[in-house]
């Protein structure tokens, strides 16, 4: 099983879009094969900071999450609403990976 935690930093003005658009990403997210779970959560600290925690089957069930087409959308769509690139780690095997 991989899990991946995906930080990001939106801009305050923009939180509704993002969110908006989180919602959409999200539900065609979970039809994926090998999608076990995939949620989106704000901070109770900073209303702007979401965190997206998603467990796959395999590592690659989340390459292929990685090139569908709602992710090419998604990251157009939120590239300007973002105050800083999201931080993503993925933990597999007692090991995490950051990108």
């Amino acid at each position: 099983m991989i899990y991946v935690v995906a930080t990001t930093q939106v801009k305050p003005e923009s939180r509704d879009a993002f969110i908006k658009g989180a919602k959409e990403c999200i539900a065609m997210t979970r039809k994926e094969n090998g999608c076990i779970a995939y949620e989106s959560h704000a901070s109770i600290n900073d209303p702007n900071l979401f965190v997206v925690v998603e467990r796959w089957e395999s590592r690659e069930d989340l390459n292929a999450h990685g090139r569908a087409p709602h992710m090419k959308t998604w990251r157009e769509y939120s590239a300007p609403l973002k105050a800083s690139p999201t931080v993503i780690e993925i933990i597999s095997d007692g090991k995490v990976e950051k990108l």
